[in-house]
């Protein structure tokens, strides 16, 4: 059943659809549910009301203002200076790795 062509997965569906027609039509000449009829969608349970979503929001505000509050008596660190890396010193790395590169391919070791 794993290898059937797109031809023949077409012609399952459609006897499929054909079988669930017909039913629909004996459960109706009869007067009973057909076994096929589409199933109550599941009904969604739990969930959370819009005053216990504001409660938990007022709680983590409240929580935020505590922590920053705290943090705004003490004294603040400068930030450190980032290194920055001149042109030339750039350049002499680049080469370098290049001439690496070179000899690798060249077959040498380093």
């Amino acid at each position: 059943m794993l290898n059937l062509t797109s031809t023949q997965l077409r012609k399952a569906a459609d006897l499929q659809d054909q079988i669930e027609k017909l039913q629909t039509q004996l459960a109706a000449l009869v007067g009973t549910a057909s076994k096929t009829a589409p199933a109550k969608p599941a009904k969604k349970k739990g969930g959370m009301s819009a005053a216990g979503k504001a409660r938990i929001a007022a709680a983590q505000k409240a929580r935020w203002a505590k922590i920053k509050a705290a943090k705004s008596g003490s004294v603040v660190k400068p930030a450190k200076k980032k290194f920055v890396m001149s042109a030339a010193a750039k350049a002499k790395i680049s080469a370098a790795a290049k001439a690496r590169w070179a000899a690798k391919k060249a077959g040498q070791k380093e």
